[in-house]
């Protein structure tokens, strides 16, 4: 008896409807974005740059415009008509800001050396090394983040006072010398490596220093820079402490002398602006030369397979 083979019917294809088939973006990672949520990620994008870089730019158009053009025109203008760099010079000749800023310099430079310093150090004992009360060391830093400056800075000024370090700039320096929050990072960066690196370097007869400088150190490059910015950043904006420990106009920090200038020239808003560019720079020079390692995040220290 033979079989009659009968042909497999074709099943029509599916169309999609026109109204399902909306357009969609891919990221980097693979992702698919909607068209409606590519403009809300960058709306928000927008906003957030305009709330933050906003105030920078109209600060930095305000300097450089002359004293015949309305700086509280309605709408306002960003553009200069007319862009002059009187308004620094007229900064410069009416306090020392340059010599303001060197002091600034110096007390940040040597905080940034600190900290990353004393903050590597630490990191990596309370990450590596093994010794009785470790845990507690780790919450006594955790418990000093909490304390607010404002309440121990009367201790402080007294402590500076009875080691004669009032109205100098090391003693503007010293209490901020190594950060408990920079401590803990490095701490969680080092933390992050994985222990058979260490092992083995152990077993080729490395000693504690050795594999602090050659081994851990090197993996948490991105950490330290963030240390630094953060460092950095503390030094250079801090307004209060410098202001209670010296009193000589000759060592006054940047920011002292900026609320001098706004103090003496409230009026004036060309030149408060002038100032207040003056001191942001340096902030924007140091974030463009370590960008690249800050962007690497606290977990830096863990190995990529």
């Amino acid at each position: 008896m033979s079989t009659v083979e009968t042909p497999a019917r074709k099943t029509p294809a599916r169309t999609t409807p026109a109204r399902a088939r909306r357009p969609r973006f891919t990221d980097e990672n693979g992702r698919r974005y909607r068209v409606w949520e590519l403009v809300l990620r960058y709306v928000l994008l927008l906003a957030v740059l305009a709330l933050t870089v906003g105030p920078f730019v109209w600060q930095l158009s305000t300097s450089l415009k002359g004293p015949t053009e309305d700086i509280f025109s309605s709408p306002p203008k960003f553009l200069p008509g007319d862009p002059t760099l009187h308004n620094y010079e007229r900064v410069a000749d009416t306090i020392p800001v340059w010599d303001y800023a060197f002091n600034s310099l110096k007390v940040a430079a040597a905080n940034v050396v600190t900290n990353c310093v004393g903050s590597a150090l630490a990191g990596y004992a309370l990450a590596r090394l093994r010794y009785r009360g470790r845990r507690v060391a780790t919450l006594v830093f955790v418990l000093a983040m909490l304390v607010p400056a404002e309440g121990i800075i009367i201790a402080q000024f007294t402590t500076m006072r009875e080691l004669g370090l009032n109205n100098t700039l090391v003693g503007v320096l010293l209490p901020g010398a190594v950060a408990s929050l920079n401590v803990l990072l490095m701490r969680n960066a080092f933390l992050n490596l994985p222990y058979e690196i260490e092992e083995a370097a152990y077993v080729d007869g490395a000693n504690v220093w050795q594999r602090f400088l050659r081994i851990a150190l090197p993996s948490v490059k991105g950490t330290l820079a963030v240390v630094a910015i953060f460092a950095f950043m503390g030094a250079w904006d801090d307004f209060l402490w410098p202001l209670i420990v010296l009193s000589d106009p000759s060592r006054f920090t940047l920011t002292i002398g900026l609320n001098y200038l706004h103090g003496t020239f409230a009026n004036d808003e060309r030149l408060v602006a002038a100032g207040t560019v003056i001191a942001v720079a340096p902030l924007i020079a140091l974030f463009a030369c370590l960008q690249r390692y800050f962007f690497r995040g606290v977990g830096e220290g863990a190995v990529k397979g």
